[in-house]
């Protein structure tokens, strides 16, 4: 099932719709993006192939060139081009004008069959040959919003930054080590290690042999109170 389908006027728009419909192919995925001489299977009625396609999608952009206005074909009721943007509206599938060149204006209302209407209200875009990265990069991220599954499988989208581990080593160590990440509030003790402790994400290390020891890194605004417990005794308390 086609998520975008490109309307477009052979002899006015072809050449774009080529180009905007393989840019998001290499995007999306070619099975998603719709474009008539493409999508057609060689046999296919072309007929119940385009207006069954127009009715599945999630999308119609409608390539409006320069002489789109102008072309005699748009005030038949048996035109194509006309008859896929018609039968997107009665759908209700949202019908995005795109304009081909930087002159192209959107059509007014009374420069449209009745029918085409519509087409004047609907916000478009616009893709310019010379600013074609850019027009194509604005194209491609307005459809991952308008077509959600767009987004799913979108071969652009930004990769989740990797988090970084907490890897702390506490080597010979008796009685209670504690390994923390980011610390709001208070944090337990490490009692009795022989080794080397290293707390926090950079290598500050603590070397204790005995009843404790201090580490302090970055600002210490509000001083530090810290107890070990009595000293050991030694001969002269004996006595």
């Amino acid at each position: 099932m086609p998520d975008v389908f490109i309307n477009y006027r052979t002899g006015d728009g072809e050449q774009a719709a080529a180009t905007i419909e393989r840019a998001l192919s290499t995007r999306f995925g070619t099975d998603r993006i719709y474009r008539a001489s493409k999508s057609i299977p060689p046999g296919a009625a072309f007929d119940e192939n385009l207006i069954h396609s127009v009715r599945r999608s999630g999308v119609l952009l409608a390539l409006i060139g320069p002489q789109w206005l102008a072309h005699p074909a748009l005030d038949r009721e048996g035109d194509w081009v006309r008859k896929e943007i018609q039968e997107a509206f009665l759908c209700e599938i949202r019908v995005v004008p795109v304009l081909i060149g930087r002159r192209t204006e959107r059509p007014a209302k009374d420069q449209l069959p009745k029918s085409l209407t519509r087409l004047a209200d609907c916000q478009s875009l616009r893709y310019d040959h010379q600013n074609d990265e850019y027009d194509l990069k604005q194209l491609g991220d307005a459809l991952t919003t308008l077509v959600p599954e767009l987004a799913r499988v979108d071969s652009e989208a930004p990769t989740e930054p990797e988090s970084r581990a907490l890897c702390n080593t506490v080597g010979d160590v008796r009685g209670t080590s504690v390994q923390a990440g980011t610390v709001n509030g208070d944090i337990s003790s490490v009692k009795g290690t022989h080794g080397s402790v290293h707390i926090g994400p950079s290598s500050r290390t603590v070397r204790q042999s005995g009843a404790g020891a201090n580490c302090i890194e970055g600002n210490n605004e509000n001083g530090i109170h810290q107890n070990f417990g009595a000293p050991p005794r030694g001969e002269d308390d004996e006595q």
